[in-house]
């Protein structure tokens, strides 16, 4: 097993505390938005010596991933394990395919685009499809509404705006009218001014406060969002999504293609091992309307809620409908002595261990290692099975 050291992202939306308290680190007042533990290139985990995940696996992949996922994945660890915590909403966004993603890095690339350029969108060959697990009370939105249902949220509002979107979905209830209303508020030729979004903010809040709204929640959203992206017209993009809430220990999938933004609260993310987002507002950061439209799906959908399944009785498991990656999360009671009984931990090949609570110990064929909160270790495919003693929860990202 190897100690990871994860990789601060210092993104402005980020808290100032959750994190930093979370590794039991220092705060500095800097926003501490994500903590990575992967091997990324962009950001890959330290290990003991100076060196990088991604350094170690290109020197063993077989060692490190197992011949199948080595196989599989062209000798790269296929997921990247998070810690992320919201203070403020992240922008408006949709992940690619992995075709699309593949045909657009290579596109990039021959442009001659450097990998850091701000002209650039792609950041990798790699699609995104992710999972959130949440650790405290966390907020987002996800996918479309139904026409009809997102006709009447914005019905009775009464702007010019709304209007026009009302009219589109009442008549064309379908999949292209919900594409139409979502292109008059983005595209770069139609998309509405400041002043035009602020009436719909007014309106929202009006209908609040007057107990009339037909979503109460989605007019709060919008507020909010209002009052960190004034007049950009994804807050009135939130009228035509679905609010999402997560309780601790609550999961939602987010695949290719889902319009999402991420609100308030901290969680542990995993995804594929990429970092292409595509951004339709609600941020400082590029936005490229044209390349939204491209991948993202407006099929009505809910969010997809991932329920735990029970693995064994200390052990639940979340799947996602993807082959790079799963999440599982050990709760132990036991006293973390060395004659405490060590129980298996369900997973192989190459798998994060991440601490949540308490502290346990870990063992493997090669040796035992105490995990705390914050902490991470790899463990390698060729260690094989995990066993943990203890009093404490952890989580674990592996590969189906």
């Amino acid at each position: 097993m190897l100690d990871l050291g994860g990789h601060r992202q210092s993104y402005a939306w980020g808290s100032r505390t959750a994190i930093p308290a979370f590794l039991g680190a220092e705060a500095d007042g800097a926003p501490w938005a994500e903590h990575w533990f992967g091997a990324h290139p962009l950001a890959p985990a330290t290990v003991p010596g100076g060196g990088t995940l991604e350094q170690l696996i290109a020197e063993d992949p077989a060692g490190m991933l197992g011949e199948d996922v080595a196989r599989a994945f062209e000798g790269r660890l296929p997921y990247l394990m998070k810690v992320i915590a919201a203070e403020r909403p992240l922008s408006l966004q949709v992940h690619p395919t992995k075709e699309h993603a593949a045909e657009s890095f290579a596109a990039e690339t021959a442009a001659g685009l450097p990998l850091e350029s701000p002209l650039r969108t792609y950041r990798d060959s790699n699609h995104k499809p992710e999972m959130l697990v949440a650790l405290t009370r966390f907020t987002a939105l996800c996918g479309f509404r139904t026409p009809r249902r997102a006709a009447a949220i914005l019905d009775g509002l009464g702007t010019e705006l709304t209007d026009r979107l009302h009219g589109l979905l009442v008549t064309h209830p379908t999949a292209h009218g919900m594409r139409a209303a979502f292109r008059t508020l983005v595209s770069a030729s139609m998309r509405p001014t400041p002043e035009a979004v602020d009436e719909v903010v007014a309106a929202c809040r009006a209908r609040a406060e007057a107990g009339t709204s037909p979503s109460p929640r989605i007019d709060r959203f919008v507020t909010l969002l209002a009052a960190h992206h004034r007049g950009d017209p994804g807050v009135v993009a939130a009228l035509l999504l679905n609010p999402v809430t997560l309780q601790p220990g609550e999961a939602m999938f987010v695949p290719a293609g889902a319009l999402h933004a991420y609100i308030h609260g901290v969680g542990i993310e995993i995804m594929a091992a990429s970092d292409n987002v595509l951004r339709a507002g609600l941020t400082p950061k590029k936005v490229d309307a044209d390349e939204v439209l491209q991948c993202v799906s407006v099929t009505a959908a809910p969010p997809l809620r991932v329920a735990p399944e029970r693995q064994n009785p200390t052990s639940v498991a979340y799947y996602a409908p993807v082959d790079d990656f799963e999440l599982a999360v050990t709760e132990l009671t036991d006293p973390a002595l060395p004659h405490a009984p060590p129980r298996p931990v369900p997973g192989s090949g190459p798998r994060i261990v991440l601490g949540l609570e308490g502290e346990t110990v870990l063992s493997t064929a090669a040796g035992t290692h105490r995990l705390r909160a914050g902490q991470a270790v790899f463990v390698p495919a060729a260690e094989g099975p995990l066993q943990a003693h203890g009093d404490g929860r952890f989580a674990q990202a592996s590969v189906p």
